[in-house]
């Protein structure tokens, strides 16, 4: 399977399985095989960066999490948090999907449930990476 190289300053080291025609990738937040699809590809890529790069345990991060918004429940990608506080949300999307101002506001949206002080859009190439103020979202560069 050949898989797009991402913008990561590491290269992390994945368990993968096969099954029929199927490839799956093992999530550490987890501690199961996943169906490896483009945007898990990059999350698992985020989930390495946080462990490997950051040094958080594996209990401060939350993937797949349910959320309720305006009634409809919604899932985020991965939640990093801090003594069980949201700190960062990630939203992930895959290597194709580019990222704009309609990506962006979907992760803004959960984060009105979150309130996550900071958040990052990523499709695994390219990232935006905004930080939560009292005049709305100010954007940054992320540095790794």
């Amino acid at each position: 399977m050949q898989l797009p190289k991402l913008n990561f300053p590491e290269t992390f080291n994945f368990n993968f399985r096969k099954d029929k025609d199927n490839f799956f990738i093992y999530d550490l937040t987890r501690k199961s095989y996943l169906l490896l699809t483009p945007e898990e590809w990059v999350r698992q890529h985020w989930v390495h960066y946080f462990l490997s790069c950051k040094g958080y345990a594996t209990s401060a991060l939350i993937s797949e999490r349910k959320v309720v918004l305006h009634g409809l429940s919604k899932r985020i990608d991965l939640l990093v948090t801090e003594k069980t506080n949201p700190k960062i949300l990630i939203e992930c999307k895959a290597p194709s999907v580019k990222l704009t101002e309609k990506t962006f506001e979907q992760i803004a949206r959960y984060n009105s449930v979150l309130a996550a002080p900071e958040i990052i859009l990523s499709n695994g190439i390219h990232h935006i990476n905004a930080r939560f103020t009292t005049e709305g979202y100010q954007f940054y560069n992320f540095d790794f």
